[in-house]
C-alpha cells in the first residue's frame, strides 16, 4: 500500500461526492506534519493560459484546474529542469514550480515542449490531519505516478487508467455509474 509523499497519486473515489474533486487526480506535491498540497490533473480549466497571463503570447495553452484553494495564482509541473531553474522534485524527473519568466519566454519564442509541462490554476490544499482522515473515510485511492498519464493531453481518461492501472481490484471501479441510484 502507498503511502501519502510527493509524487504519489490521490485517485477520487467513484463515490466521492465534492464537487471539487469528483472524478479527479490530484498529484500531492507536498505533504507534511502542517498540511498536505497538490494539483487536480485532470479538469480542464475554461481559459487558456494567453487569456490568464498577458506576457504569454501562444496562444492555446491549456490551464488545469489545480484546486479550489487561490484560484488567482498559477502554479506548473515540468520535465525539463535543464530548461526551468528552480523547481522542486516531486517525484524523480517531475518537478513543481520553477522561474516562471524563463517559463514565459521559453513559451514564447516556441522552445518548450507542451508535453512535458502542464499549468494549473488554483491548488488542492489539506490542513494538518485533514487528508490523512479523508484517507479514512476512504475518499481517496493512493497509487504510484504514472509520468506519461500525467501529462496526458486526454483528461477524460486519466481517473479511468489510473485505476485500471492499479489491477482487477480497482479496474472495474473505472466503470463505476456516478450516482448508482439512477440504475
Amino acid at each position: 500500500m502507498e503511502t501519502l509523499a510527493p509524487g504519489i497519486l490521490l485517485i477520487a473515489d467513484p463515490f466521492l461526492k465534492d464537487p471539487n474533486f469528483a472524478r479527479t487526480v490530484v498529484l500531492l506535491c507536498e505533504h507534511q506534519d502542517e498540511g498536505s498540497f497538490g494539483f487536480v490533473v485532470n479538469r480542464q480549466f475554461d481559459q487558456r493560459l494567453d487569456e490568464l497571463i498577458p506576457a504569454v503570447v501562444t496562444p492555446n495553452i491549456p490551464v488545469y484546474f489545480g484546486g479550489p484553494v487561490q484560484m488567482d495564482t498559477i502554479h506548473f509541473i515540468h520535465q525539463v529542469p535543464e530548461l526551468i531553474e528552480g523547481g522542486f522534485e516531486v517525484f524523480p524527473g517531475i518537478f513543481w514550480g520553477g522561474d516562471f519568466a524563463t517559463v514565459v519566454e521559453l513559451l514564447n519564442r516556441g522552445e518548450l515542449d507542451l508535453a512535458k509541462i502542464k499549468f494549473f490554476i488554483g491548488y488542492s490544499g489539506w490542513s494538518s490531519g485533514q487528508l490523512e482522515g479523508e484517507l479514512t473515510e476512504k475518499s481517496w485511492i493512493l497509487s504510484r505516478i504514472n509520468p506519461p498519464l500525467l501529462f496526458s493531453g486526454d483528461e477524460q481518461e486519466i481517473w479511468k487508467q489510473s485505476l485500471q492501472n492499479m489491477g482487477n481490484n480497482f479496474a472495474m471501479m473505472a466503470n463505476f455509474p456516478i450516482d448508482p441510484s439512477l440504475n
